[in-house]
């Protein structure tokens, strides 16, 4: 079992359900502005060369933050889809209960905090 009552249950996967809304939207804010980017512009005859390289930065500034997006969207629903076979809460290394503390403050984490620090550990 993972050590959660049904109000933490309940109260972790609001946040999480919550999070996954705010992403899509922030993702589609993303897509839109790198949409609106691409898009020709009216009445600019002839770019210059400063403008068409700040234009490219702008693009790629836009493109990396639809990814970040996307990829915290994925780790959320990661974290939901747990829900359905009842192993959220529990370490995807050891099958340890996470503990509520640590879910509180990061509903979408997979690793109990030995287990996270030992791989940050092996990372240094």
């Amino acid at each position: 079992m993972n050590g959660l009552d049904e109000d933490q249950w309940q109260t972790l996967r609001t946040r999480l359900e919550h999070a996954r809304a705010a992403l899509l939207s922030q993702l589609a804010d993303d897509l839109d502005r790198g949409t609106d980017l691409r898009l020709p512009q009216p009445h600019v005859a002839e770019a210059s060369p400063a403008d068409n390289a700040s234009q490219r930065t702008l693009h790629a500034a836009v493109h990396e933050a639809a990814t970040l997006t996307a990829r915290q969207l994925d780790i959320v629903r990661h974290a939901l889809a747990k829900f359905g076979d009842h192993s959220y809460g529990l370490c995807e290394r050891c099958g340890e209960a996470i503990g509520y503390s640590r879910l509180n403050a990061r509903p979408e984490a997979r690793l109990c905090i030995n287990c996270q620090t030992r791989l940050e550990q092996k990372v240094r």
